[in-house]
């Protein structure tokens, strides 16, 4: 790859839900914001994104926000009145959004979806959900910009009119890839065309090296296990969601801590969204009820505020067991054997890929016997793992390489 700058001065924007508490999509953003800097260095960036305050402060980019208030809400009871206001005053609103996005896209050459799981109305249609995304899909290309998906990945879609906004995104688009093939199968299924689509790693293989910490074969006086707890996923894991699963899911990792615990293992707690702390905090009351105060002593918690502070935790742990998908890519990425509690299709997915199909564990049929027996399975085999882990770590990196070569050659016309 080229390291040349551009000739021309280029304004890059992103969209997506950023600024946010999610760690894995902030190290998604900042990967690929790193290659675009490295290739492009008198570009200009923004981001359109659901925290712009936050963004604008740790990527040193302006940011904007997903929708602007124009009006304030106002609680009413009537049938009659909410109608009426939508009509009078939602309208209106929406309109003027509108005009301000085409405002804020003045000037930009390309509009870039960076990965995550953003094709999805699992939240809603609102905010970085369908709606928004095909609405600046389109003023971007109405204001001239090349708009890029890249290693984006797809499902569920519950709603006819949200796959029929995803669908009309996706066209729009000069250039998509996606991180998995289970996505592409996915948008396959919904009926849109993928053509000549790519399915591409996700872009948080391409992090740089100086940012990627090594424990340097650390000794220990115990071994390590990052123990990585996820809030219940609900619709983006399952159509009917029940709070049975989020209970079930914490009692069998109770019983697996508890067994760690048993075995002289030590336990390091590992977040995947700053919002979690409320469950790991849930789920040391719930050991500690079973297993007793002396248990605490063998946990260690040290809460991640951000992706630079959760990084040392996971290079700390010998083998990972998580939930949360780029908690696991995380562990992978450092070389770490782990588990995936697999809540989603990119969760199989990215360990099938990854050469560890044998080590997913689904969240809706948890059982805490089979994942002591994979735990086992996965120690035992751990050397042999640590060396198919870099084989593939590396097969993913120069996969991105090839795929920022086909963006700055192509569609950013470097």
């Amino acid at each position: 790859m080229s390291e040349t700058a551009n000739r021309k001065t280029k304004k890059i924007c992103f969209f997506g839900h950023f600024g946010s508490t999610n760690f894995g999509n902030e190290i998604t953003l900042h990967a690929i914001l790193c290659h675009l800097r490295r290739v492009f260095p008198e570009a200009e960036f923004a981001c359109i994104c659901s925290g712009p305050e936050v963004l604008a402060a740790t990527q040193r980019i302006e940011a904007v926000p997903i929708s602007w208030e124009i009006v304030k809400p106002w609680n009413l009871r009537s049938p009659a009145a909410k109608l009426l206001r939508r009509l009078f005053v939602g309208v209106p609103a929406e309109l003027c959004r509108w005009l301000i996005a085409f405002h804020t896209l003045k000037g930009t050459d390309v509009l870039i979806i960076p990965g995550t799981g953003l094709l999805t109305d699992a939240y809603g249609l609102l905010n970085w959900g369908p709606y928004n995304l095909a609405k600046w899909t389109l003023v971007g290309r109405l204001r001239g910009c090349k708009v890029l998906f890249v290693s984006v990945g797809a499902g569920p879609l519950y709603g006819a009119f949200a796959r029929w906004l995803v669908k009309s995104a996706l066209r729009l688009a000069e250039f998509r890839s996606y991180r998995d093939k289970a996505s592409m199968a996915y948008l396959q299924a919904i009926g849109f065309r993928t053509n000549d689509d790519r399915v591409f790693p996700d872009l948080v293989f391409s992090l740089p090296e100086n940012m990627i910490p090594h424990d340097g074969g650390a000794r220990r006086p115990r071994r390590v296990v990052g123990l990585g707890l996820m809030g219940y996923a609900g619709r983006y894991s399952v159509s009917r969601p029940t709070n049975e699963t989020y209970r079930k899911y914490l009692d069998a990792l109770v019983t697996f801590a508890g067994w760690l615990l048993a075995h002289d293992y030590d336990i390091r707690f590992l977040l995947g969204e700053a919002v979690e702390r409320t469950v790991t905090l849930e789920f040391r009351a719930l050991l500690a009820a079973r297993f007793g105060p002396a248990a605490e002593e063998r946990v260690v918690d040290h809460p991640a505020a951000t992706v630079e502070q959760l990084l040392p935790e996971i290079a700390g742990a010998d083998i990972v067991v998580a939930t949360r998908f780029h908690n696991v890519l995380l562990a992978l990425l450092l070389g770490k054997p782990a588990i995936s509690i697999s809540f989603h299709h990119k969760c199989v997915s990215l360990m099938s890929e990854m050469g560890m199909a044998d080590y997913c564990h689904d969240i809706n049929h948890m059982d805490a016997e089979r994942l002591i027996e994979q735990f086992q399975s996965l120690e035992g085999n751990a050397e042999k793992l640590r060396a198919t882990i870099k084989e593939k770590v590396e097969q993913s990196r120069k996969a991105l390489d090839e795929q920022y070569s086909l963006i700055f050659n192509g569609a950013l016309g470097k």
